[in-house]
C-alpha cells in the first residue's frame, strides 16, 4: 500500500508535479511574474550603482572636479531608479498571492478528483489517511514552496549574481566573502530539513487524532450525544492531550532548529564586521572611491537582510513544510483504480466464486470462501449478527473492494478489472448512515444524479418522493423543493424519519438497474416500514436488489435470504425454507419475534 513506500521524493520531483499545475492554471501570468521578478532583483543592484554615481558626483562637485548639473542629473537618475524599484516591489508583493488563489483551486480540484479515482480500500489503511492529511496540508505549502523557489531563481540569484559582479569589480575579496558567509547559513537549513521532515511524519497521525476529537466536541453530528452522556470533558481531555503531544514535538523541533540558527547567525555577524573592515581598508588605500564606499556601506545591511531572508525565512520555510508537500506528491502518486468500462442498461447478475477478504493489517479474514450467484433481476436479503461480514460482502459484490482471493463478476466482467465509473453508473443505494446535506430539499434528493449545470428533473423528483412516502407539506416546506434543510443557513430541520425518507427518495431518484438497501428504514416506525417495504417489492421488479437488514421480518420480501455467520455463508433460501431448516436464521427469527409477541 502507499503508506508503506519509502520516502524518496526529491525536490525535483515535487517541482515536476506542482509546476505543470501552475502553468495549466495561468501560464502567461506566471511567466510574466517571473520576468518582472528578475528585473526587480537587478533593479536593487542598479540602485546601488546609481547611489555610487550620485555620491561620486557630489564628491567631484565639492572638489571642483564636477559640476552641479552632473549632480542634478544623477539625482534624477537615482530618483527614477528608486521609483522603478518600488513599482516592481509592489508588483512582487501582489502577483504571487493573486496567482496562488487561482492555482489553489486547481490543485484542490485535482486532490478531490484523485480521491475519487482511488480504490476504496485505500481509505482503510491508516498510513494512507496520514498521506491524505498531509496532502491537504501540503496544498498551501506546495504553492508557497514553488513561489519561494521561483523567487530564489528569478529574484535572489540575479540580485546576488549582479551584486557579486559589481563587488568583484570594486574589490574581488568583497564578493568572495559573501559566498563564504553564505555557506554556513545554508548548511543550517539542510540540517533543519531533516528535523522538520521528521516532525511532519510524526505529526500527521496526531493531527488526524485531535481533528477527530474536535469534531466529537463541536460537530452537530456528535453534539447531542456528547452533551447528553456527559462525554464532553472526556473528549476535551483527549483533544488537549493530542494538542499537547503535537506542541511538544513542534517545540522540540523548533528548539533544535533555533540553536542551529543562533550559531550560524553569530558567524554571519562576524562576516558582516569583516566586510566593513575590508571596505574601510580599501577606501583608505584608495582602492575604491568615496561613492563606492558610501553605496556599498549603505547597501551592505540590505544584502545581509536579503541573505538572511532567503536562507532563514524562505529556505527555512521550505524545510519546515517539505514533509507536507511530499505528502501531496505521494497522494497524487497513489495507484488509481483502473479497469474496463461495462456497457449495461439492464439488470446484471453478480457471481462470487470462492471469495475471501481480509482488511489491510488485520490478522483474521472478514469473509472466507464465499460462493454465491445472484441472478439478474433477483432480490436477495443479507442477514446476520453484528460483525458477521454483511457490509463487507455488499462492498465486494458492488466492486467497492476487490477480493483478497477468489473472483467477483458483475455480468461477465470481474469487478477488480472494471472501471469504477461503469461499476457505479447504474447502481443506487439507500444507507442507514445517510447524509444530511445542508442544501435544499430538491438538491438533497437530486444530488444522486445531478444533470449538467446542476439540472434537477422535476418529474423524477416527484416520483422519488412518492416512492419514499414523503409528503411536501406547504406549511413545513415553505419554498417547496427550494426549502433549505439546515437551520445553519436560515432553513428548517427535519425529524429522523423525514430525513430517512429523503435518503430513500435520493436512492430512487437515480437511474439504476442494481439497488442496495442497507437498513433503509432504521429510523422509521414498523407500520410505515411495512408500507415502504411493500413499495420496495414493486420498485425492485426487473432490477437486481440487495437488501441488508437486521429486522428479519423485512427479509421476507426477498427471493432468497443469505445468512452470514462468522464470515461465511451458513444458509441460503426463502424465508419458509430457512424456518423449516431450524438453523441460524430460524434461531435469530424466533429471538426477534419475542419482542413483538
Amino acid at each position: 500500500m502507499m503508506g508503506e513506500k519509502k520516502d524518496n521524493i526529491s525536490l525535483y520531483k515535487i517541482l515536476k508535479t506542482v509546476l505543470p499545475m501552475i502553468f495549466e492554471t495561468c501560464p502567461v501570468y506566471f511567466i510574466v511574474d517571473n520576468l518582472l521578478s528578475i528585473l526587480h532583483g537587478i533593479s536593487h543592484v542598479v540602485t546601488v550603482i546609481m547611489t555610487q554615481k550620485f555620491f561620486d558626483a557630489i564628491a567631484n562637485a565639492v572638489s571642483n572636479k564636477g559640476s552641479f548639473k552632473e549632480v542634478l542629473l544623477m539625482v534624477l537618475a537615482l530618483g527614477a531608479t528608486l521609483i522603478i524599484n518600488q513599482i516592481l516591489n509592489g508588483v512582487a508583493n501582489f502577483t504571487p498571492d493573486d496567482i496562488s488563489f487561482r492555482v489553489q483551486s486547481n490543485i484542490a480540484g485535482k486532490i478531490n478528483e484523485k480521491a475519487g479515482k482511488l480504490d476504496a480500500l485505500t481509505f482503510e489503511v491508516p498510513s494512507n489517511l496520514d498521506a491524505i492529511n498531509k496532502a491537504n496540508e501540503g496544498l498551501l505549502n506546495s504553492m508557497y514552496l514553488v513561489f519561494i523557489i521561483s523567487t530564489v531563481l528569478t529574484y535572489y540569484i540575479p540580485y546576488f549574481l549582479v551584486m557579486g559582479i559589481y563587488l568583484y569589480s570594486l574589490k574581488p575579496i568583497l564578493a568572495i566573502s559573501l559566498v563564504i558567509i553564505f555557506i554556513p547559513v545554508a548548511l543550517t537549513q539542510f540540517l533543519r530539513l531533516k528535523v522538520f521532515t521528521k516532525l511532519s511524519d510524526e505529526s500527521a497521525p496526531i493531527r488526524r487524532e485531535f481533528q477527530y476529537y474536535e469534531r466529537c466536541i463541536i460537530d452537530k453530528e456528535y453534539f447531542k450525544e456528547t452533551r447528553l452522556l456527559g462525554a464532553f470533558k472526556y473528549f476535551k481531555s483527549l483533544y488537549l492531550s493530542a494538542i499537547d503531544s503535537l506542541n511538544k514535538k513542534i517545540w522540540k523541533a523548533e528548539k533544535t532548529s533555533g540553536i542551529m540558527e543562533l550559531t550560524m547567525k553569530a558567524i554571519t555577524l562576524l562576516g558582516y564586521l569583516g566586510i566593513l573592515y575590508l571596505l574601510v581598508i580599501a577606501l583608505i588605500r584608495g582602492e575604491i572611491t568615496v561613492g563606492a564606499f558610501g553605496a556599498v556601506f549603505a547597501s551592505i545591511g540590505s544584502m545581509f537582510h536579503i541573505m538572511e531572508e532567503i536562507i532563514c525565512r524562505h529556505v527555512g520555510a521550505i524545510t519546515e513544510n517539505l514533509g507536507n508537500v511530499k505528502g501531496l506528491v505521494k497522494f497524487l502518486e497513489m495507484p488509481e483504480r483502473g479497469g474496463e468500462d461495462i456497457a449495461s442498461n439492464e439488470a446484471t447478475g453478480i457471481t462470487l466464486t470462492q471469495v475471501s477478504f481480509k482488511y489491510p493489517g488485520a490478522e483474521k479474514e472478514a469473509l472466507s470462501n464465499i460462493s454465491l450467484e445472484v441472478k439478474p433481476g433477483e432480490t436477495i436479503a443479507i442477514v446476520g449478527e453484528n460483525g458477521s461480514g454483511k457490509s463487507t460482502l455488499v462492498k465486494l459484490m458492488l466492486g467497492l473492494f476487490s477480493p483478497s482471493s477468489g473472483i467477483v463478476t458483475l455480468g461477465k466482467v470481474e469487478t477488480s478489472k472494471a472501471s469504477m465509473k461503469s461499476l457505479y453508473k447504474n447502481v443506487s443505494a439507500v444507507f442507514q448512515n445517510y447524509q444530511r446535506y445542508k442544501m435544499t430539499l430538491g438538491e438533497n434528493i437530486a444530488i444522486s444524479d445531478i444533470g449538467k449545470n446542476g439540472h434537477v428533473n422535476s418529474e423524477r423528483l416527484n416520483s422519488a418522493l412518492n416512492k419514499a412516502d414523503l409528503i411536501i407539506d406547504e406549511e413545513k416546506f415553505i419554498d417547496s423543493y427550494d426549502t433549505m434543510l439546515s437551520r445553519e443557513f436560515d432553513g428548517i430541520d427535519l425529524s429522523g424519519g423525514q430525513w430517512q425518507r429523503i435518503a430513500i427518495a435520493r436512492g430512487f431518484y437515480r437511474n439504476y438497474n442494481t439497488i442496495v438497501l442497507d437498513e433503509p428504514t432504521a429510523a422509521i416506525d414498523p407500520i410505515e416500514e411495512t408500507k415502504i417495504y411493500n413499495k420496495f417489492v414493486d420498485m425492485c421488479k426487473g432490477k437486481t436488489a440487495i437488501i441488508v437488514t437486521h429486522r428479519l421480518g423485512s427479509a421476507k420480501i426477498a427471493d432468497r435470504i443469505v445468512v452470514l455467520d462468522n464470515g461465511g455463508i451458513s444458509e441460503i433460501g426463502t424465508h419458509e425454507e430457512l424456518i423449516s431448516k431450524n438453523g441460524k436464521y430460524a434461531e435469530m427469527y424466533r429471538a426477534q419475534s419475542k419482542w413483538y409477541a
